[in-house]
């Protein structure tokens, strides 16, 4: 199957923020399930993109798989990412695109505009403890744990960081 990452259009908004509220609601990523706050965040795709680079994958018949958002270095979508060091958040696959190679796809696009911006050294990001299926694209990609970086947005979660060393020849 080929897969396409590209800027999402507009019109896919929509359907992308919902694609990222599902994802996170079916793996119980939100410990207020439906009433969490932070869904209307996961939904809000025209406000990510209005601030970083959000991008999909897509299959060869035009569906949205998946996406992810990519903050620059100064982005208020960054969390953690040093000054030098470029961002990703809310990487999220549907259920019907899983096993098909999009969330990697996702996590290399970013560390390729990540090296092609200038003065980044580096790609950042948090997860969740139970993300771990994406930890083992992290690790696969050449990731590695910052967990001095650690954080809590909230109290009851902690969110695990990994960065991406761009100028150490990685794979992704």
């Amino acid at each position: 199957m080929d897969l396409t990452i590209r800027r999402a259009e507009p019109e896919e908004y929509e359907l992308l923020g919902e694609i990222t509220a599902q994802a996170y609601l079916a793996d119980g990523l939100l410990g207020g399930g439906e009433d969490d706050p932070y869904l209307a965040r996961l939904r809000d795709v025209p406000g990510r993109a209005a601030v970083a680079e959000v991008l999909v994958a897509v299959d060869d018949t035009g569906t949205v798989l998946g996406g992810v958002t990519y903050a620059p270095p100064g982005s208020p979508m960054c969390d953690v990412a040093a000054p030098d060091e470029a961002e990703f958040r809310m990487l999220a696959v549907g259920r019907a695109g899983r096993g098909r190679g999009a969330g990697e796809a996702l996590v290399r696009a970013c560390a390729a505009r990540a090296r092609a911006t200038a003065g980044v050294t580096a790609l950042a990001l948090s997860t969740q403890p139970a993300m771990a299926g994406a930890h083992r694209i992290y690790h696969r990609l050449g990731f590695a744990r910052t967990p001095e970086r650690d954080w809590r947005p909230v109290p009851d979660l902690t969110l695990l960081t990994y960065r991406l060393d761009l100028e150490a020849g990685s794979d992704a």
